[in-house]
């Protein structure tokens, strides 16, 4: 007998049988492969009716044998359960996408549905296997007619080994500590870390749920689902949770999908990052081209202010300026009133600048004012010219919220004007639903002076879920901003190509006379906010990375380095054949401004990156001329 097969067969043999021995109980019910047959999803059974299901990617067990199943006030989902049959699809297509990462994405996974029964009632669990990556959601339509309170979700996440967990809540710092040593919460998407293996467990399409978050399970390694504030949670680990409402659900409960993401190395991540995009289904097959994604200029609250701002975005080529808070009066009074502008701001005069210059206009409306007005300011900001909003303050946290921000983002997205979702919510995938929907915050940015650790965590956490404003405070020759900066100016930068933002903020607080002809600034009139082809080239969490991004035939790139020197050598094998390239090289130089140089590179040329700690270095590559 071949070596080879011999062992093969004696370790399927060895863990089918230490499978069988420790869970010598459990009935396996349904087997799942991925497209390429590397991860592999198994469902099943215990005496009592519970089910369970396990996670293997490429030879690793992910995660073992881990609960399914939601508590409601009617039908209980948790035990008692049989699985009437199963249905298996395969799901591949193709769309563009021109508002993202990459200019089209391919959507091709494997899907299992289990139809299952319990204690009277009827429920699905549906679950797709991508290439490394396995989803899963719970679909309930016969919950009666009656109003039915969901009472907790027993996902559970029991990892096979021992992990490392970036834990972090909203807008705070990340802090990497051991999955058994988790303290309170950890918000989604959440990374996770063991030798050669990445893990992202994240959400898609959550439009009527609530908020959840990630507690320490009751077992060694393990993870649970928290609902954040709509429900009391007690075990051993956690006392309690305030309860702000109930959760409840008529006719129909579908929960958002659980997403369990894999890769060998840190980079391999990104591919998971337009991943929920992929699970929402959009409201009709339009290609959203018709969308204007673009930079962002933000502007004094006063009219000759506003108006010099609209002339400095047209010289810095941007295509929007934001009016922030303070344009109708105090944001969180409701006698503020955004139906009108202040005496000393006079809208009209700056849209009218606007529009004659090219750019259109943003304005900031808070929760007080939305909750209000909404069905009143959209028809009026339609009729002033205003192109888009930014909510500000919206509760991202409770069913009630979730569910009044999916309702309005449908009504912006009706008028055909842009969306900017600020302060602690975080995308789900909605803008395939919604794709005048840009831009979310629900990130810690530079107005709350992120240091070079937290810079490069970010590209391997947040940034999975989908675009965030991080508000860059880009320094001048009058403000170097050293309160919100804490890195290099080269590694300002290169973050603009690095984080993904159809609309991104640049010169956060800066004001638009104290920018004048430096050479550096010339870098943010060229580089674009969507992008026709992305790729992470090389990283590590929290230590650093370079992202190259392609739009039509130019090429960025963008490095930054953590809290240590950081960089490395790697091919530019993206590069067209044939094809001489004539780079401009934005880098630190070691005075605290920039330097700009040229080289020349061809295809599958080396590139070196050699960065101080909490350096960047920012490079454009276009087509030499022939």
């Amino acid at each position: 007998m071949n070596k080879k097969y011999f062992f093969f067969t004696f370790f399927t043999v060895f863990i089918s049988f230490y499978c069988c021995a420790v869970f010598a109980k459990q009935k396996v019910v349904a087997l799942l492969y991925s497209p390429d047959s590397h991860t592999r999803a198994q469902f099943s059974l215990d005496e009592q009716g519970r089910l369970y299901y396990r996670l293997i990617f490429d030879t690793r067990l992910i995660v073992n044998w881990s609960r399914l199943g939601i508590e409601t006030t009617g039908s209980s989902l948790v035990d008692g359960i049989t699985v009437k049959g199963t249905v298996k699809n395969e799901i591949n297509e193709k769309f563009l996408w021109p508002l993202g990462e990459d200019a089209s994405l391919v959507n091709h996974c494997n899907e299992l549905t289990l139809h299952c029964a319990a204690n009277s009632a009827n429920f699905d669990v549906i679950t797709r296997l991508y290439n490394g990556s396995m989803v899963f959601r719970y679909v309930c339509k016969q919950l009666g007619n009656r109003t039915v309170q969901l009472k907790s979700e027993l996902t559970e996440f029991n990892l096979a080994e021992s992990y490392r967990i970036y834990q972090y809540h909203e807008e705070s710092v990340f802090r990497p500590v051991n999955v058994d040593s988790l303290p309170g919460t950890s918000d989604l998407p959440s990374t996770l870390t063991a030798p050669k293996s990445y893990i992202s467990i994240g959400e898609a399409d959550n439009r009527n749920y609530t908020k959840c978050v990630l507690i320490r399970g009751k077992r060694p390694n393990s993870l649970a689902l928290q609902f954040y504030t709509d429900t009391i949670y007690r075990d051993h680990h956690v006392q309690a949770v305030r309860k702000d409402t109930s959760i409840q659900f008529l006719d129909s409960l579908i929960t958002p999908w659980r997403t369990i993401s894999c890769s060998n190395t840190a980079i391999g991540l990104h591919e998971f990052s337009q991943l929920n995009l992929k699970l929402v289904k959009p409201l009709n097959n339009k290609v959203p081209d018709y969308i204007k994604p673009g930079k962002v200029y933000r502007v004094p609250i006063n009219t000759q202010g506003a108006l010099n701002g609209i002339d400095f975005a047209q010289k810095m080529n941007f295509q929007y300026i934001l009016v922030d808070a303070g344009w109708y009066g105090a944001e969180f009074r409701t006698v503020s009133d955004p139906t009108k502008y202040l005496p000393d701001f006079h809208l009209p005069d700056i849209i009218a600048h606007a529009k004659e210059k090219g750019i259109g206009v943003i304005l900031y409306v808070n929760y007080v004012g939305l909750k209000a007005k909404i069905d009143t300011i959209l028809p009026l900001y339609k009729k002033w010219g205003v192109s888009g909003l930014k909510f500000g303050f919206v509760d991202g946290g409770t069913q009630k919220g979730l569910s009044w921000l999916d309702s309005a983002m449908k009504k912006v997205n009706d008028y055909g004007m842009l969306l900017n979702v600020h302060d602690h919510y975080k995308p789900t995938g909605l803008s395939r639903r919604y794709p005048y929907v840009l831009s979310q915050e629900g990130i810690r940015g530079d107005e709350n002076s992120p240091d070079a650790f937290h810079n490069t965590v970010l590209p391997f956490t947040r940034y999975l879920a989908g675009a965030a404003d991080f508000t860059f405070c880009y320094p001048n020759k009058v403000n170097d901003y050293s309160k919100n900066i804490r890195v290099s100016k080269a590694q300002q930068m290169a973050l603009t190509v690095v984080y993904f933002d159809p609309l991104q903020a640049i010169f956060w607080y800066g004001q638009s006379q104290d920018y004048k002809d430096e050479a550096d600034i010339e870098f943010f009139k060229y580089v674009p906010t969507v992008w026709d082809e992305s790729k992470y080239v090389q990283g590590e969490i929290g230590e650093g990375i370079t992202v190259a991004r392609r739009k039509d035939r130019t090429w960025y790139l963008g490095s930054a380095a953590g809290m240590q020197k950081w960089g490395g050598t790697f091919k530019l094998d993206f590069l067209e054949k044939t094809q001489v390239y004539v780079a401009t090289i934005y880098e630190d130089d070691g005075q605290g401004g920039i330097r700009v140089k040229k080289a020349k590179f061809g295809h599958n040329d080396p590139f070196v990156v050699n960065l101080d700690a909490k350096g960047g270095q920012a490079v454009i590559l276009r087509p030499q001329e022939k």
